[in-house]
């Protein structure tokens, strides 16, 4: 695969939220100020490649040499849990403000499936570091993308006139869903 085909692929044609479901709960649950959308998806996009990084590293050098494939999930997530509480911790002592910022969004990205589906994804897909690493950054650029937009609809729609019935959840579903169709339109693209 080209570098150009895993970013095109992995942003508009295989959107972790839009068209592999992962990430969900953020996408509903954080979504509904631009603001925090944003923050979220930067810090998605920096834990996202950090621990593509420290998982693909892990796999080939201790799991898959010590014959241990099997324990790639339980350890993908202890890892990942590990990053994210290291990084608080680091962050919240170098640059307070950068802490501040982020809130809630660094303990949420902990049970957030679509970094360990990156993670297991790079792995099943035989991506060397390099391609992995690109991906995971296209990856949380499209994950990025979807909730800035879904965002930015749901701000919208608390602007309009919407049926009493369908406020809040269920008009959000439906945004979603029409959201997954229009970036279904990606898939046929086809490069190199």
């Amino acid at each position: 695969m080209t570098y150009i085909s895993i970013i095109v692929t992995a942003i508009f044609v295989n959107n972790i939220v839009l068209a592999q479901f992962l990430g969900i709960c953020p996408f509903l649950g954080v979504s509904k100020k631009l603001s925090s959308a944003t923050g979220m998806g930067m810090a998605v996009a920096f834990v996202m490649t950090l621990a593509t990084c420290v998982t693909w590293l892990i796999q080939k050098f201790v799991l898959d040499t010590s014959g241990l494939g099997y324990m790639q999930t339980i350890v993908f997530i202890l890892v990942i849990a590990a990053l994210v509480q290291m990084l608080e911790i680091i962050i919240k002592k170098i640059a307070p403000p950068l802490y501040e910022a982020l809130g809630v969004f660094l303990p949420l990205i902990t049970t957030n499936c679509a970094v360990l589906g990156v993670a297991i994804l790079v792995i099943q897909k035989g991506l060397d570091l390099g391609q992995s690493v690109v991906y995971a950054i296209a990856t949380a650029i499209g994950f990025t993308l979807a909730l800035v937009i879904f965002a930015g609809i749901r701000e919208h729609l608390e602007l309009i006139n919407v049926p009493q019935a369908m406020r809040g959840v269920p008009i959000a579903l439906i945004c979603a869903g029409l959201l997954a169709m229009a970036f279904m339109g990606f898939s046929g693209i086809t490069i190199g």
